[in-house]
C-alpha cells in the first residue's frame, strides 16, 4: 500500500493504492489516516500490509512488512551526507541482498525461521551501536522502532520486502503532479 497527495478542486486530498499481484484498487480521500484503511480493508482484513513507516498502517494491523526500498534509499542518502552512516548503509544493503538471495530457492519454514533469526540478530547489533551523529542516531532509532517488521518477508512466503508495486501504481499521478507544478507534501 501507498498514498500520495493529490489536489481535488484546489484542496489537498490523498490518493491511496491497495495492490496485490493480480489487482490494484485506488481511492481518493480527504484523509491520510487510519479511517481510510478501516473503510477500504475493514476490520475483517487478515492479510499482510507492505508499506513505508507511515503511522496509520501500524495502528491498523501488526501484520506488516516495512519497505526495504524506503529504508535503503534513506540510508544511502544519509551515507552520502555522513561518513558515520556508510558502514550502516553497507550492512543494511548486504543484509537485504543476502536474505533475498537465500529466499530464491524458496526454503522450507524451518530454514526461513533460522534466516529470520540471524537477520534480526545482525540488525540488532547495528542499531544498538552508539552513533556520534544525531542524524545517524535518529535513523538507527527509526530502524529500531520498526524492528519487528523488517524481516516479515523472510518468514512469510509471498510477502514482498518493498511496497514498490503500490508506488508504481501511483507513479503516473506523482509525475503528473510534478509536471503541472503543483507539488505538495
Amino acid at each position: 500500500m501507498d498514498e500520495t497527495s493529490i489536489k481535488v478542486q484546489g484542496k489537498k486530498h490523498w490518493i491511496w493504492a491497495f495492490t496485490t499481484p493480480a489487482e490494484t484498487f485506488v481511492v481518493i480521500r480527504k484523509s491520510r489516516g487510519t479511517k481510510v484503511l478501516m473503510e477500504v480493508l475493514t476490520r475483517r482484513f487478515k492479510g499482510m500490509i507492505v508499506s513505508d513507516g507511515w503511522k496509520p498502517y501500524a495502528r491498523f494491523t501488526n501484520c506488516r512488512e516495512r519497505c526495504w526500498a524506503h529504508l535503503l534509499r534513506e540510508s544511502k542518502d544519509l551515507a552520502e551526507k555522513s561518513a558515520e552512516a556508510v558502514p550502516l548503509h553497507k550492512a543494511l544493503t548486504r543484509r537485504y541482498k543476502k536474505r533475498n538471495a537465500a529466499l530464491e530457492e524458496d526454503p522450507p519454514p524451518g530454514v526461513r525461521r533460522r534466516l529470520w533469526y540471524l537477520a534480526r540478530a545482525t540488525l540488532k547489533r547495528w542499531i544498538r551501536r552508539e552513533y556520534v551523529s544525531e542524524k545517524v542516531e535518529k535513523f538507527s532509532g527509526k530502524i529500531e522502532n520498526g524492528f519487528e517488521y523488517w524481516f516479515t518477508f523472510v518468514i512469510h512466503q509471498g510477502v514482498e520486502p518493498t511496497n514498490n508495486r503500490a508506488e508504481r501504481a501511483l507513479r503516473e499521478q506523482v509525475v503528473q503532479r510534478k509536471i503541472v507544478g503543483r507539488e505538495t507534501t
